[in-house]
């Protein structure tokens, strides 16, 4: 069955191109031109993915990228974009992006990133144990939730949940910064470890609601999540 994409861009020649390319590479491609489009196409049908431009009409791709994360955790979402800043970067990792890539790009590399993340899902959703405890805190992992008795339940991100599960993994073990950014992010250049600091920072305040857990940094090296059990 073949993978469907949501593309919104309002670029029509690059709109029409990029579907072009992505359905002679085997998905199925819906084409929104706008961000009101983008989130009715969204609402209506179901997707696998979102490449989401950001400098839209209407409305711009991170309102809908926040809207998107309201309704849906998981799906992933690739910002598509013309804007370089680093601060554009950082906002778009923390409404909940798997990737950001800059126009001008090559194709190529757009459809070998879409199924590296969809590689990467599939794998998380197909082999994830679903519930880990933390000291006093339950996580189940496939449902993005996070609970204690102080905490009650809260909902986490996608990213938040491949973040913290990794940290699980590795509990009261040191996870290298460098294996958790090619795990979860794919690569692991400067824009990916800012994104994951912030994450980090998420999930430790999180986690100081009850007693005995902490995310502690290791100077150089990376987090370890330590846990008195």
């Amino acid at each position: 069955m073949k993978q469907h994409v949501l593309l919104v861009e309002d670029d029509e020649n690059l709109g029409f191109v990029t579907k072009d390319f992505l359905e002679m590479s085997g998905f199925m491609v819906t084409l929104a031109m706008d961000g009101k489009q983008g989130l009715d196409y969204f609402y209506k049908g179901k997707y696998d993915i979102i490449i989401l431009d950001i400098m839209m009409p209407q409305i711009d791709g991170f309102s809908v990228a926040n809207t998107v994360r309201r309704k849906d955790k998981i799906i992933p979402i690739i910002f598509l974009t013309a804007r370089s800043m680093k601060e554009d970067r950082i906002k778009g990792f923390r409404i909940g992006a798997d990737d950001y890539i800059t126009k001008p790009f090559s194709t190529e590399e757009l459809k070998l990133r879409i199924e590296a993340i969809l590689r990467r899902t599939n794998n998380n959703l197909t082999n994830s144990t679903d519930i880990y405890e933390i000291g006093p805190y339950t996580f189940n992992y496939n449902e993005h939730i996070l609970s204690s008795e102080k905490l009650g339940e809260h909902h986490l991100t996608k990213r938040e949940a491949e973040v913290l599960k990794m940290l699980c993994e590795f509990k009261n073990k040191i996870l290298r910064r460098e294996v958790a950014l090619k795990a979860i992010w794919g690569d692991d250049d400067y824009f990916m470890g800012r994104s994951m600091d912030v994450y980090i920072t998420k999930l430790r305040k999180l986690l100081k609601t009850e007693d005995g857990v902490i995310i502690n940094n290791i100077h150089n090296t990376g987090f370890k999540l330590e846990v008195d059990e």
